[in-house]
């Protein structure tokens, strides 16, 4: 794990914060090979301080009495730095809106009443 931290780090120093594009994927257990354009995780495009802030939040466990105890800052200035954090990714929807035929299926075998799905179909508009 270490020789991947300094890695990243050689990679990021080499970067400067530059924007760079991942051309090839190696799965280390069996040698297969895939070559694409890929883009990076959403972290791993962070800068290197946001990622340290990040991981730093983390290992917190959300605290933000114990990041301005870590980072000696001040409440506003975590919170500042996490909102400016959270606008840079994009929220992952887990839990989608369903889809009117999901709707219409659910209705068909009951497992919802008419006022149900029309209800699911207005939100989900």
């Amino acid at each position: 794990m270490a020789d991947e931290a300094s890695d990243w780090q050689e990679l990021t120093d080499l970067t400067r914060g530059r924007p760079f594009t991942v051309e090839r994927v190696r799965l280390d257990d069996s040698g297969i090979a895939v070559e694409g354009a890929f883009e990076l995780p959403q972290l791993a495009q962070l800068s290197v301080e946001d990622q340290v802030f990040v991981t730093a939040f983390v290992r917190c466990h959300g605290s933000i009495k114990e990041m301005e105890r870590t980072f000696g800052i001040s409440y506003p200035t975590v919170k500042s730095r996490l909102n400016r954090i959270g606008q840079a990714l994009d929220f992952v929807e887990t839990d989608p809106a369903p889809s009117r035929a999901d709707v219409i299926d659910r209705l068909r075998r009951g497992e919802i009443t008419a006022d149900q799905a029309l209800a699911e179909l207005e939100g989900s508009t």
